[in-house]
């Protein structure tokens, strides 16, 4: 992880993530949170949004994606059309 001028967060992927995918540490902690995928296809990158104000103590560390259990996803209502 590298810590880029626009206080953004750059990443070297070993698998494919998608916008919005929740990144964290090896404890569980919350550390950032992808806005875009970057670079060439074999070697891709993503750009996140740190999710922490001591983002500097996670530079150079590994982080991996953040699972999210089915009980804590927001359900999605349907609306009864009448």
């Amino acid at each position: 992880m590298h810590l880029a001028g626009s206080g953004r967060v750059i990443i070297q992927l070993s698998k494919e993530l998608v916008e919005g995918q929740i990144l964290c540490d090896d404890k569980g902690t919350r550390v950032a949170k992808v806005m875009e995928l970057i670079g060439p296809i074999k070697r891709p990158f993503a750009s996140a949004t740190p999710l922490t104000n001591n983002i500097n103590k996670f530079i150079g560390k590994r982080v991996f994606m953040f699972e999210q259990s089915s009980a804590n996803k927001p359900k999605k209502f349907r609306r009864n059309r009448r």
